[in-house]
């Protein structure tokens, strides 16, 4: 016979682990060795070892013993007709740490069980506008509804339900594997504890069919990707007239071509001329309430940010509605006429301190311009280009000095 292994290293724990991590442990193990789901030989074996460890491991006055003597702490709760010591009942115990898994409960459960239905996801597409302003959304879902014709009792109309013989009403039967007694599912009437005699034809005795149902959501003002609205009772059909699940929509904004939503506020680029950019004007905006006029200041450089208060959103669980955010963007010509860009070519002469009066000296490529700037012109008229030359200069001059 193989020597006993330490009831710690059974259970795979510490000796200084608290009962919580003894208990998952101990639960992890028996799923996994649980006669019923593993069909391995030695399963069986395996399983009564991890509960004996379990049954010293889980009482402090058996653990204490353990530790201080050993195996020859505890054999007298080891040796006899209950391995568990006490006269505990295993299925007692083992039935409260895994009722819902191995079952659906203990030996002791009694009359048919209700099942409720299961809950169900569904994905709410939105527009930025509907999320905003709130809207009705229609979704047509297919799952279980209430059988029509026997209303979920699963009968012919007049028929009634009996008692099933085989689990005498409580949904289980129990297999006997050596010491242990194990509760399955009633194979006979399926756990519901009872047997149709004249079952509906409709819904074959289950009280409920497979159908396509619409629901009509009410979306609430202010909701955002990820936010949620649970539907109590529109899920799916319980069995034994237990309730029917939940429905839960969960929203997804479709992305806006002009607007970004974060939080509270919303951003939108804004493309303005060149010419407005230099001596400021009257921008048109847009807002999800309308079109509006702000003011852009003379020089005003691209990337500038315009804060509109008041113009973003309000969230369905805020007071405060958020802001605007109009980064400006100044946009370059193109598609340019022949005098449009001679037009150009005489500002950047006149930005740069230079003068173009003649047809010849109009024809002056940009490139010549840019190669006679006139340095106190650039300062004064494009200070960033200023600041770029300069430090490219000094980049230059560093290269040069450090070779």
């Amino acid at each position: 016979m193989a020597a006993k292994r330490d009831y710690y290293e059974v259970l795979g724990v510490a000796k200084d682990a608290d009962q919580q991590a003894i208990k998952r442990a101990f639960k992890r193990l028996a799923i996994k060795y649980h006669p019923d789901h593993n069909k391995d030989a030695d399963a069986g074996e395996k399983f009564r070892e991890i509960n004996e460890a379990y049954q010293v491991l889980s009482d402090e006055q058996k653990r204490r013993a353990y530790d201080q003597f050993g195996f020859d702490g505890v054999n007298g709760a080891q040796a006899g007709g209950n391995p568990f010591g006490g006269g505990a009942d295993f299925n007692d115990i083992f039935g409260d740490i895994f009722g819902d898994i191995f079952g659906q409960g203990s030996r002791r459960s009694q009359g048919p069980r209700e099942i409720r239905g299961h809950d169900l996801r569904i994905r709410l597409v939105l527009t930025l506008e509907e999320a905003v302003r709130g809207t009705t959304k229609k979704v047509n879902i297919k799952t279980y509804v209430t059988c029509p014709t026997c209303h979920g009792s699963g009968s012919k109309s007049g028929s009634g339900k009996k008692v099933c013989p085989h689990c005498n009403g409580t949904g289980e039967t129990h297999v006997r594997n050596g010491f242990m007694t194990f509760a399955q599912t009633c194979s006979y009437c399926n756990g519901t504890g009872y047997t149709i005699e004249n079952p509906c034809k409709k819904c074959g005795g289950s009280g409920r069919i497979e159908s396509t149902k619409q629901l009509v959501v009410e979306v609430p003002a202010g909701v955002d990707t990820g936010d949620r609205i649970r539907l109590s009772g529109q899920g799916e059909a319980g069995l034994n007239g237990a309730p029917s699940g939940d429905v839960i929509g969960i929203f997804e904004v479709k992305d806006h071509p002009i607007f970004t939503r974060d939080g509270n506020d919303l951003y939108c680029d804004v493309p303005i001329s060149f010419a407005t950019a230099a001596l400021g004007g009257q921008v048109e905006v847009p807002t999800l309430d309308g079109k509006i006029n702000v003011t852009v200041k003379p020089e005003t450089q691209t990337g500038t940010v315009l804060r509109i208060p008041g113009k973003g959103v309000r969230s369905y669980n805020s007071v405060s509605k958020g802001n605007l955010y109009c980064k400006i963007i100044v946009e370059t010509p193109v598609n340019l006429t022949y005098e449009q860009k001679e037009l150009l070519q005489k500002l950047e002469a006149s930005l740069n301190g230079q003068s173009l009066n003649s047809t010849e000296d109009s024809k002056i490529k940009s490139d010549d311009i840019s190669s006679n700037i006139n340095k106190e012109a650039l300062k004064k008229h494009s200070p960033k280009r200023d600041g770029f030359f300069n430090n490219l200069r000094k980049f230059i001059d560093d290269l040069k000095s450090n070779k």
